[in-house]
């Protein structure tokens, strides 16, 4: 048994153990299986965000034109323009914009499917600064009850347990997440869910890698006719080899006339119909990778896909099916964790009027209400998210 633990230790197999119950979750895949991208952040985040195109540049894409969308913050019906709330937003903590906070935590959701936001109370009580939390470093600790009673995060040696309110769940870190429905406390990453698609489509790069070294073109086999019989010797079969690898591999020696001799001749292997459809299956794997993080391929020059007539129509279906629906949840967050801090008759809410991508929606919108005749002036304002105005309780006219 000691043989088989340790050949199973030397190939990478991992245990992962569970904070909320205590035991161990083993993935094995058993000799002669696909070797999928394990599941864990740093697994993840190398093979999905760092080493595969179309997932970091969806998760950009997300994160980027989320966080870019401005704040609005209002009391009743009224808009606020100047508040602490909107500076603290603004600047969050003295190394980050409010820009670099919005978008760490979008991209932390979609890598890890669980964001984190740390408070820091300011001098008159109120938060004072506001940190984006590594994932990968904090571990849930449950309580009796099955919730959360306490963020524990691990950092360069230390230690630091946030705790949790048993009674109002108050805490001074936010846990955002996406759902899980085999888990209680961590969320689901879109990473995850993309896994297959990613580790066929990295290995797919890595097979279009292998054939640039190798000049481009499939393999071949060198024949060595001899009619006595005779073979090459160990030292001539090396120094074959050496001299093709140093000679004719790679992308500068491409093209370059192979010179024989000795009876050797060259046999050339074409691409079997097989692997003319490779090309396709890397396509079919990234779009793949796209779906799972709601990015119409279209918008990442994914080549085949035709759902969308034109780029306008696929931005649009990003922000009404993926960003919008984001972007409710963030802000709902906030609103439940810490917009409290600083009123209770306050609300916050981004601006949609910013968006640029929904104009033509709100321009016909505008026109809809403009043709309505039956609705008052404030109603038509109301509509529109804007504030009412003095003497508008009155029919608009015609």
């Amino acid at each position: 048994m000691s043989i088989l633990r340790d050949l199973w230790r030397a190939s990478g197999f991992e245990v992962k153990k569970s904070a909320a119950l205590g035991g161990s979750e083993t993935a094995f895949l058993g000799l002669g299986a696909p070797r999928w991208t394990q599941r864990n952040f740093r697994r993840l985040a190398e093979e999905g965000f760092r080493k595969n195109v179309i997932a970091h540049r969806s998760i950009k894409v997300i994160a980027e034109s989320a966080a870019a969308v401005p704040w609005r913050l209002g009391r009743g019906d009224k808009l606020l323009r100047g508040h602490p709330l909107l500076d603290l937003l603004a600047r969050p903590n003295p190394a980050m914009s409010g820009l670099d906070l919005m978008e760490s935590l979008y991209a932390y959701l979609n890598i890890a499917g669980d964001a984190y936001l740390e408070m820091v109370p300011g001098a008159n009580g109120r938060p004072g600064e506001l940190y984006v939390l590594r994932p990968d470093r904090m571990t849930i600790l449950p309580g009796a009850n099955g919730w959360p009673r306490a963020y524990r995060y691990e950092a360069g040696g230390r230690v630091h347990e946030f705790e949790v309110d048993g009674l109002t769940g108050e805490s001074r870190i936010l846990h955002v997440k996406y759902f899980h429905p085999l888990d209680d406390l961590y969320g689901m990453s879109p990473l995850e869910a993309a896994a297959y698609g990613i580790d066929i489509h990295n290995a797919a790069s890595q097979w279009n890698k292998a054939l640039f070294d190798n000049a481009a073109r499939p393999s071949g086999a060198l024949v060595y006719d001899n009619k006595d019989g005779a073979t090459l010797s160990e030292g001539q079969f090396e120094r074959l080899k050496a001299d093709l690898a140093e000679t004719y591999q790679g992308a500068r020696n491409a093209g370059r006339p192979l010179l024989l001799e000795g009876g050797l001749s060259w046999q050339p292997m074409a691409f079997s119909p097989q692997d003319m459809e490779f090309a396709e299956g890397k396509n079919m794997a990234a779009r793949e990778i796209a779906l799972a993080f709601g990015v119409p391929p279209l918008l990442l020059n994914i080549p085949g896909d035709n759902t969308y007539n034109n780029y306008q129509e696929a931005n649009r279906a990003l922000w009404r099916l993926t960003l919008l629906p984001l972007m409710e949840k963030m802000t709902a967050a906030l609103n439940h964790w810490l917009t409290p801090q600083f009123g209770r008759d306050l609300w916050l809410d981004f601006d949609r009027d910013s968006i640029t991508a929904l104009q033509s929606e709100r321009t016909a919108s505008w026109e809809r209400l403009a043709g309505a005749h039956f609705l008052t002036i404030n109603e038509k304002r109301l509509a529109a998210g804007l504030e009412p105005v003095a003497d508008g309780d009155k029919l608009a006219s015609g």
